[in-house]
């Protein structure tokens, strides 16, 4: 794919963005877009699927226009296209469950008396989580419940047997299906590992089977590690609450320390939030000439705190090299996915710390500050005092930080829309039900996934969302993507204007938005509650029968590959608009996009264009509407 130069118009529909992006080209600070551009030309071999290096046979690659084309050891286009996908939905599971594992692992030790600074917050839903996983409570305290839901979670990921536990939420119809299929998983970490294995040398040569596997590890990590990771977070820090707050790099502050959070972990960001406002950190915050000290959120990391204390959203993925370039952050603290190494680069041309804090994700060029939960708290200190630090070598004459910033209201959890829509003794799913039965919301899709410099930045997701609504479709926003839509100013009450009738008249009397923000990536486990409740009230009797689509138009990362998985595994349409590095290989390209539709009764659809997008998601709503007869 041949680039030419943009302008940062062109690259991004984010005033805030394209204007740190013309600082950063007068500074010379090389950003993504640009090294994107400077690739000129992407291995079409790599983007069609049809190479692999899984052996030192190879590297080989297939032939796109001889169909007798084959790797070394006999590997042809599906062969090598199916197992890249498996391994990349494979990679996508281990990242939200090792983020999951590592939540109940803190729970674990909290619930022991072993971490000081954790605590439990939310005993109604460590009490839920307990019933479900059939933990007697009688005569237990709060923190002896806490041992043993973190216990079971642990075995989750590692038991080889047994079946996920969350799966017991599903219809029973579902769960019949995939057993038949063959794609139930059994436990989080055997799932990895047996995908990798498939992966290798001499496996997978079946696509079919391959591509099946995909979906299976896909749902061990959207009914595992993703939903623990989801409900052990709210255990441990509060399921969310509608919240207020502000959101892109307007939220940075001139006359403070501003300090940014970059990642996918809540559990030392939390404690840096709570350790800012500590008496001795502001102290020196104002020793040091400032008037305290500010945190804002890059990433999921930014969902996580948002949702929970309401601290600002400085921006999405492609924002964190455009964060330091506005000269004003004197540290960037990172800590697991989505991080760039070119961050330590951008920061050498101003004075930001770059400050990795994982054992898993150490970012050469960066200061190490070694993240232990025994001690996380000190640790945000020590953190905060290296910023409080450097606010001293902060130029002035670089500083410039873009005005804009939008307000956003988040936090909403599925057991908040319950709650919304009846109250702490009616709490209910039936009025959203009877809401899309008699046709004020049309229907529901979820837009997530991340942004990427193959499309210009927010635009796919914003306009989709716009246009969904417009046409009362009730929409639920993820990770990246719902930052999107705050910037644009959709996540707020005046929104409701741009929404049609009925879901406007329903936005109004429950009093949310008409797009919701649900969280981080782990928290689309919240999309499938949501689903699950839908049909638990009234709505069809399985997921594929829904008037539901999910949509991640600028996707980027494994992780959205393994989403996508379980969603079409679910029985969804899936529409993407950066395609899947499989179409060198048609017969799994048609597997993909048009014939798991017969056996799962979802499918994937590849759509960049926002307009034609919303069409086809509506397409397939009126027919879902039209087979349940509403």
């Amino acid at each position: 794919m041949s680039q030419e130069p943009k302008t940062s118009k062109s690259r991004t529909i984010d005033k805030a963005s394209e204007k740190m992006m013309d600082k950063a080209t007068s500074e010379k600070v090389s950003t993504a877009w640009d090294r994107f551009e400077a690739v000129k030309v992407q291995c079409s071999y790599g983007v069609k699927g049809i190479c692999c290096r899984h052996c030192m046979l190879g590297p080989c690659r297939i032939n796109p226009n001889d169909e007798s084309s084959r790797g070394i050891c006999g590997a042809d286009a599906e062969t090598m296209a199916s197992r890249g996908l498996l391994r990349s939905a494979a990679a996508g599971c281990a990242a939200h469950s090792d983020h999951g594992y590592d939540v109940a692992h803190t729970l674990l030790l909290a619930a022991k008396g072993e971490l000081p600074n954790y605590k439990i917050k939310d005993t109604k839903k460590l009490m839920a989580i307990a019933k479900e996983y059939g933990i007697d409570t009688t005569g237990k305290s709060v923190n002896e419940i806490g041992v043993l839901v973190a216990e079971t979670a642990i075995s989750e990921f590692e038991k080889a047997h047994g079946g996920l536990r969350f799966l017991k939420r599903m219809p029973e119809k579902r769960l019949k299906l995939w057993e038949k299929l063959g794609i139930v998983p059994e436990g989080v970490n055997s799932e990895i590992v047996t995908s990798l294995h498939r992966t290798n040398m001499g496996m997978g040569s079946d696509y079919y089977d391959t591509f099946m596997n995909s979906l299976r590890v896909s749902i061990a990590d959207g009914w595992g590690g993703a939903m623990i990771a989801t409900e052990l977070t709210d255990i441990l820090f509060g399921t969310p609450k509608p919240i207020r707050s502000k959101v892109n790099l307007g939220v940075l502050s001139e006359d403070m320390v501003n300090v940014l959070v970059h990642g996918h972990e809540p559990l030392l960001s939390m404690m840096i939030v709570e350790a800012s406002q500590d008496k001795e950190i502001v102290e020196l915050a104002k020793k040091a000439g400032s008037k305290g000290v500010n945190i804002a959120g890059i990433c999921c990391t930014a969902n996580e705190i948002l949702m929970r204390e309401g601290i600002p959203v400085a921006g999405n993925f492609l924002q964190q090299e455009l964060a330091i370039v506005t000269g004003a952050v004197e540290a960037m603290v990172v800590d697991v996915q989505c991080i760039m190494p070119s961050l330590p680069s951008v920061a050498a041309c101003y004075h930001t710390k770059i400050i990795s804090t994982s054992k898993k994700a150490k970012v050469r060029d960066a200061i190490h500050v070694q993240f232990e939960e025994t001690k996380a708290y000190e640790t945000a200190k020590d953190i905060l005092k290296i910023a409080i630090d450097n606010f001293k070598n902060r130029d002035k004459n670089k500083v410039n930080i873009p005005s804009e910033s939008m307000d956003i209201i988040a936090g909403f959890s599925s057991e908040t829309l319950s709650y919304m829509q009846g109250g702490v003794y009616r709490a209910s799913y039936n009025p959203l039900v009877e809401n899309i039965k008699n046709g004020k919301i049309f229907g529901v899709v979820g837009i997530v996934g991340c942004s990427n410099c193959k499309v210009q930045q927010d635009f796919a997701n914003v306009t989709l969302a716009k246009e969904l609504i417009k046409n009362n479709v009730f929409v639920v926003n993820t990770g990246c993507a719902a930052i999107a839509s705050a910037k644009a100013g959709l996540m707020v009450p005046e929104a409701m204007e741009l929404a049609g009738p009925g879901l406007r008249e329903v936005c109004e009397a429950i009093g949310c938005p008409p797009i919701l923000h649900a969280g981080s990536c782990v928290d689309n486990s919240r999309i499938l509650v949501a689903c699950t409740e839908m049909i638990k009230h009234g709505l069809g009797t399985d997921y594929d029968e829904l008037p539901i689509a999910g949509a991640a138009l600028e996707w980027m990362s494994e992780k959205a590959i393994t989403i996508g998985n379980y969603f079409v595994a679910q029985g969804a349409l899936v529409v993407i608009g950066v395609p899947h590095m499989v179409t060198g290989a048609p017969k799994l390209k048609k597997l993909m996009y048009e014939d798991i539709e017969g056996i799962t009764g979802g499918k994937f659809a590849v759509e960049a264009d926002p307009y034609k997008a919303c069409e086809l998601i509506l397409n397939h709503i009126a027919a879902k509407r039209k087979k349940l007869g509403i």
